[in-house]
């Protein structure tokens, strides 16, 4: 898997559809995350294409929340983006809001990870120390267990990620704590 296209034209791309703060916080958080996650996996020689999934995964949210992974194939396209990689980043709405399903273990990461992130972003910003450097997995279940905190972010997701690779929860949550840790001060120096 290589990349078609640079970082600088898939954050330019992510930039034309997304301007609100918080989503592009968190493409370049999943970006990190997927980075992190290629060279964990021994994937690192496609580590720029993993990032880029990561980057540009929910390029249409923003502006065409009801189409999400519908609208997208459209707008990578016209960012010269190509085929194999629209089918990773829309992988990734599996059953939710298309049928693509992860097959490749980058899809299946991107699927278990993004909502995971938005969750770890939410308990990390409710610690005094607002960082995931000094998150343990226990304090994060809890979370994960409460219901109500970050309702947004589907459990269920998580748990079918946590399967699709092969992976216990516990797993996946330390996992992706790390990969979140990797990239924290990455992520919050490119939000200045």
């Amino acid at each position: 898997m290589t990349s078609q296209i640079t970082r600088e034209e898939g954050l330019a791309l992510l930039k034309q559809y997304n301007k609100e703060p918080f989503h592009i916080l968190h493409a370049l958080t999943v970006e990190g995350v997927m980075r992190w996650y290629a060279n964990e996996l021994g994937y690192g020689e496609e580590e720029e294409y993993w990032g880029l999934v990561g980057l540009l995964h929910d390029i249409d949210f923003e502006q065409y929340p009801e189409q999400h992974c519908v609208k997208a194939p459209e707008l990578l396209r016209a960012g010269n983006v190509g085929e194999d990689m629209i089918y990773s980043i829309c992988s990734h709405g599996y059953g939710i809001c298309c049928d693509w399903e992860p097959k490749h273990p980058m899809e299946k990461v991107l699927f278990a990870a993004d909502e995971l992130t938005g969750l770890i972003g939410a308990a990390a910003r409710m610690r005094p120390s607002k960082s995931t450097k000094d998150m343990e997995v226990s304090s994060l279940k809890k979370k994960f267990k409460d219901k109500k905190f970050a309702a947004g972010c589907s459990r269920d997701v998580i748990r079918q990620g946590a399967e699709r690779l092969g992976w216990e929860l516990d797993e996946l949550l330390a996992k992706t704590i790390e990969a979140m840790r990797s990239c924290e001060d990455t992520v919050t120096e490119e939000m200045k």
